[in-house]
C-alpha cells in the first residue's frame, strides 16, 4: 500500500465559483488529448481501497499524505487540471470535505470512502462542463428558457420516466407521510424534485434510458424513476446545510446531471438490469455515472448533446 491522506469532516464548505459567463451550454474545447477516463476511474478505485484502509480517526495525517500523492499521479491529475478549479483547487476542496465529514442518515456518503468516490467521480462532470454557467438562484432556474417544464410533457404522455415533486405545504407533507405508511414500497423514499424542470437534451437522454429499461424488464416493472435534476447553487448549499453530500461545483447546478433511483428497483429484481444499462452508456462515453447508493448520479457528456437535442425535437415534433 502507498503512503496515506487527511481527516474526517463535511458540511457546507467550498464556495461555488461560477464559471466564466459563456453561453450556458457551451464548452471550451480541450487543446490537448482528452484525459483517459477509464484510467481515471481505475486510479480512483485504487485510491478508494487505500482510503478505506486508513478510515480511522488516527490516520488523519496519513490520509492527507495519500491524497497529496495520488491526486498528482497523471491518470488523476489530468482530469482535475481540466476542471474549472484546477488540480490545486480540487485537492483543497476534497481535503476540506474530508475534514468536515460527519456521517448522517441524509447523506449518500455513508463513510469517507463513499465521500471520496462521489467527489472524485463527479469531477468528470465538472471537467466536461467547465465553461458552462451555473444556475445561481432558484429564480434563475424557474425562469430559464433553456429548461422545459416536465409537468407539461408528462400531461401529454411524452415522458418515459417518473418523478415526484417536493410537497410545498404542511398538508402536502402530511399526505405523503400517510401514503408512505400505508404503502411503504409503492414509490421510492425520496424528497422529490424541488424544480420540475430540465434541459431538453437531458429529457431526451432519460426518455432513451426509460424506453430501454422498459424493453429489458418484465411486464409490470415500474418505469425509470428520477429523483433529482437541475438545482440552483442556492439550493445546493441548502442541501449541504441539511447534511446531504451535495458537491460543489456540481453538474446539477449546470443543468446537465440527474439522479436515478436504484435501490427501490431491487424489490422488483431489476436493479442490476438498470445498472447495466447505465454502465453501458458510460462505456459508450455518453454519460458519467457515480454510484451514490440509493440513487445513481448521471451526467450527460457534451459529445452526446447534439444527437439528443435532435432526438428531443423529433419526439416533440419541433
Amino acid at each position: 500500500m502507498r503512503v496515506p491522506s487527511r481527516s474526517p469532516g463535511h458540511q457546507s464548505g467550498p464556495i461555488v465559483t461560477p464559471a466564466r459567463r459563456r453561453p450556458r451550454g457551451s464548452v471550451r474545447p480541450l487543446t490537448t488529448a482528452p484525459p483517459d477516463l477509464a484510467a481515471y476511474r481505475d486510479a480512483v478505485a485504487e485510491l478508494l481501497v487505500e482510503v478505506g484502509a486508513l478510515a480511522q480517526a488516527s490516520s488523519t495525517t496519513a490520509r492527507q499524505v495519500l491524497i497529496d500523492q495520488r491526486l498528482r499521479e497523471p491518470a488523476i491529475a489530468k482530469v482535475l487540471e481540466a476542471t474549472s478549479q484546477g488540480l490545486i483547487g480540487a485537492r483543497e476542496t476534497l481535503l476540506l470535505e474530508m475534514a468536515r465529514y460527519q456521517p448522517n442518515a441524509r447523506s449518500s456518503a455513508g463513510d469517507l470512502v463513499a465521500l471520496v468516490r462521489i467527489y472524485l467521480l463527479s469531477r468528470i462532470d465538472v471537467m466536461w462542463w467547465r465553461d458552462a454557467s451555473t444556475f445561481l438562484t432558484d429564480t434563475e432556474v424557474h425562469h430559464s428558457t433553456e429548461l422545459v417544464d416536465l409537468e407539461w410533457l408528462r400531461r401529454r404522455d411524452l415522458l418515459w420516466f417518473r418523478y415526484a415533486e417536493q410537497p410545498r405545504t404542511v398538508v402536502g407533507r402530511g399526505v405523503r407521510a400517510l401514503r408512505r405508511r400505508l404503502q411503504p414500497e409503492a414509490t421510492p423514499r425520496t424528497a422529490g424534485l424541488l424544480f420540475r424542470r430540465a434541459r431538453r437534451e437531458v429529457v431526451a437522454l432519460l426518455n432513451d434510458i426509460g424506453r430501454e429499461f422498459a424493453a429489458a424488464t418484465p411486464a409490470g416493472t415500474p418505469p425509470l424513476w428520477v429523483t433529482s435534476l437541475v438545482r440552483s447553487a442556492e439550493h445546493q448549499y441548502r442541501l449541504r446545510r441539511l447534511g446531504y453530500a451535495a458537491m460543489v461545483p456540481s453538474g446539477h447546478c449546470l443543468g446537465w446531471a440527474a439522479d436515478v433511483e436504484m435501490e427501490w428497483f431491487g424489490h422488483f429484481g431489476v436493479r442490476e438490469t438498470l445498472a447495466g444499462l447505465l454502465l453501458n452508456r458510460q462505456r459508450a462515453e455518453e454519460i458519467n455515472v457515480v454510484d451514490e447508493g440509493q440513487a445513481w448520479h448521471i451526467c450527460l457528456a457534451p459529445s452526446a448533446t447534439q444527437r439528443l437535442r435532435r432526438a428531443y425535437e423529433a419526439e416533440m415534433g419541433i
